[in-house]
């Protein structure tokens, strides 16, 4: 039994079609990071972990993510195949340990859509209550008989309208959620513009409260504060799940994933800054830190354009994860660990049909029975496991492919970045709940079983191996 044979994607063809540039790979790692963490994640990080110095939370976070984007700039160049993370372990470690890869980015976009629709739905309950309108009890909540609900509504209805998005041609589906990416931005400009003039200094003392918190194993302080932050960065990975549809993936996908961290790690410090100097930390333990903060100096205007494209454009983050998540099951399929049919794509738009609806339909379930706000910590504990791989998948290639050749983009310091890395990811996994763990206990072993049941016996790989 061969659990480590391996298979490179990089050169087999393609029914997609390639008319992705530079500025549509931003807007979609925009898309994906500026959701849920700043307009939410950031005055409850500030509140429960680290004050004001979450601003230092944030350039840790940041700095261990910018390393492990140079491991996907290297291997996008390298090895330019659909399904990011999934498609470079199997080139380099082989096909078990790819498909828990590409099992954890499962789970951990399925998480992360279900999650932003559920807080999207939210939102939108929020904004209706104001002009007096209310869902019906057994449509208002994930599946409680004790309390009659039966199913969240909201979030189905918004998954829905997602899907249907994600169905379009690529480019369209792209260009709009380009649009609503500049509206959110308008929102965070507006807070930046107006805030900036109500900052009291006295508001960033102390600066660190909590301290520097635990490397391992802390609740509190600045540490714990940049694992929790760590999700503010999620969906940065989406970018190098399109290489199929990328003009010159090689340089595009680098430069795509290089620009979007910075844009976002920008927004982050500046808008968390402004947000602990306009209200004291303890009192940003809302979900809506943002309007929140510029309610409370009286500024209700401002508060509400911001509640209102909130809930418009936290669809973002639904597109662009569920556009990624369908190529990642596209290409799962296509090297048969997961059924053939999800690789079919359609004729005219070139869009991985079957994978999207799938995709679409969990997600709807997801969001609408299983009550998601334990799970936040879930999303991150699968991306850091996967990142642990592919960290170490990187030192492998090296040693086997050796140094990059000219035109690939090479990750400086391998493999003490890659060690590195790998440090800073176990660092954040230790700072998770108990129930966290055992949530990743099982999923991991469901995982492993959907393998040895289906996957192993249908992949491609074994039909050559049986072939020969």
């Amino acid at each position: 039994m061969d659990l480590f044979r391996i298979k490179n994607n990089s050169s087999k063809k393609t029914e997609m079609r390639r008319h992705l540039k530079v500025q549509d790979l931003v807007f979609l790692g925009l898309g994906s990071m500026v959701g849920t963490g700043i307009f939410t994640i950031t005055g409850i990080g500030a509140a429960q972990y680290a004050g004001p110095a979450l601003t230092i939370s944030i350039i840790l976070s940041a700095a261990a993510v910018a390393i492990l984007a140079l491991f996907y700039a290297e291997f996008s160049s390298r090895i330019p195949a659909n399904g990011g993370a999934y498609s470079y372990v199997y080139a380099t470690l082989g096909e078990f340990p790819a498909w828990i890869v590409g099992w954890y980015i499962i789970m951990e976009f399925l998480t992360a859509i279900s999650s932003v629709a559920v807080g999207w739905g939210s939102y939108l309950k929020g904004l209706l209550a104001n002009f007096g309108i209310h869902i019906p009890t057994a449509l208002n909540g994930t599946f409680n008989p004790n309390k009659g609900t039966y199913i969240d509504l909201l979030p189905v209805l918004v998954m829905f309208i997602v899907t249907a998005i994600v169905l379009m041609n690529s480019k369209t589906a792209l260009r709009f959620n380009s649009l609503l990416v500049i509206l959110k931005f308008s929102a965070l400009a507006l807070f930046i513009l107006v805030g900036i003039f109500f900052i009291k200094s006295n508001n960033w003392t102390p600066f660190a409260p909590y301290g520097l918190g635990q490397f391992y194993g802390g609740k509190s302080g600045i540490f714990a504060g940049a694992s929790v932050m760590f999700f503010a960065f999620l969906g940065f990975e989406s970018i190098s799940m399109t290489v199929d549809e990328v003009q010159e993936p090689q340089k595009t996908i680098p430069r795509g994933i290089t620009l979007s961290l910075v844009i976002v790690t920008i927004l982050y410090i500046v808008v968390t800054t402004i947000l602990t100097g306009i209200v004291y930390y303890k009192d940003l333990n809302v979900p809506d830190a943002v309007s929140f903060a510029l309610r409370s100096v009286g500024m209700d205007w401002a508060a509400n354009y911001i509640s209102i494209v909130a809930v418009m454009t936290l669809i973002t983050v639904c597109i662009s994860m569920t556009f990624a998540l369908a190529r990642i099951v596209y290409t799962i399929s296509r090297d048969g660990l997961l059924p053939k049919s999800l690789h079919k794509v359609t004729q005219n738009s070139f869009v991985p049909r079957n994978a999207t609806l799938v995709v679409g339909a969990i997600s709807m379930v997801c969001a609408g029975m299983v009550p998601l706000n334990s799970l936040a910590e879930f999303v991150n504990i699968c991306t850091l496991a996967y990142l642990i791989i592919m960290s170490f998948a990187i030192i492998v290639l090296r040693k086997k492919n050796g140094a990059p050749k000219n035109g690939e983009f090479k990750t400086p310091l391998v493999p003490i970045l890659p060690i590195l890395a790998i440090i800073i990811c176990a660092s954040f996994m230790s700072q998770y709940m108990k129930i966290t763990w055992i949530a990743f206990g099982l999923s991991t072993l469901l995982g492993t079983l959907i393998y040895f049941i289906y996957g192993y016996r249908n992949s491609e790989e074994s039909k050559n191996e049986t072939n020969h």
